[in-house]
């Protein structure tokens, strides 16, 4: 099969389709963040996923970009850039948490604890130093990205327009449910994974047009008696 870059960036469609399916799927479902489950087989998994999530989610994000970069103009880029750096690092967070922490538990269960209760938006036992520091921008990014990546696409009309909306909606539907706490802030991952399964499905279906390419060693009649003459 002969790959195209048109090709690669339909299939990047079903990196946005995993990312938006796992983050959906794990959020309400996470193990409480309490270091008794950092051990757990459940925390493990879940954790994973995570950064699996991640991962598809660079790929599928940019993807989307390359498909409609000139459409979405410095809105589009913006919220590419904001969600590829909230990817990236999440990522790092999250292959931490299946790897390192389980390993810290037994000899250093305060940073453990401080971990988690930096995860759920809660007071620390230890000063994190940079760690809680970075970890505290995630919002901010997942917020803003989402916001101007998804009117950019809205705006651009290349794919579907209800999952473009309901993409730039999901930052601020997860402000509101963030004021309920947590873990019932964890929901709001379901809007956004919905909608960024929806428009990697768009990407991926998307019918491209037939182009005509040119056969060596043939030429139009009319260029032969242009010549001739």
């Amino acid at each position: 099969m002969k790959i195209t870059a048109s090709k690669l960036i339909r299939w990047s469609g079903l990196s946005a389709v995993a990312a938006g399916i796992i983050f959906a799927g794990i959020q309400p479902i996470h193990p409480p963040d309490i270091i008794a489950s950092v051990t757990t087989n459940a925390f493990i998994i879940i954790t994973s996923f995570k950064a699996i999530m991640s991962l598809f989610g660079i790929f599928g994000i940019a993807g989307l970009y390359a498909r409609q970069v000139e459409e979405t103009g410095w809105m589009g880029l913006a919220g590419y850039l904001l969600l590829t750096i909230f990817y990236a690092v999440q990522m790092c967070y999250s292959f931490a948490e299946p790897t390192i922490l389980p390993l810290l538990v037994p000899v250093a269960p305060t940073f453990v604890t401080s971990v988690m209760q930096m995860a759920s938006q809660s007071p620390t036992d230890m000063n994190l130093g940079a760690f809680a520091t970075v970890f505290s921008f995630l919002p901010i990014l997942y917020l803003l990205g989402l916001l101007l990546f998804g009117i950019a696409m809205f705006r651009a009309r290349i794919l579907s327009r209800w999952a473009a909306g309901l993409l730039a909606l999901s930052g601020p539907i997860a402000v509101v449910l963030s004021l309920l706490g947590h873990p019932l802030d964890r929901l709001a991952a379901v809007p956004m994974g919905i909608a960024l399964a929806w428009l990697g499905y768009a990407l991926l279906s998307e019918r491209q047009e037939p182009v005509s390419e040119p056969v060596l060693g043939k030429v139009s009649p009319e260029l032969s008696q242009t010549g001739a003459d």
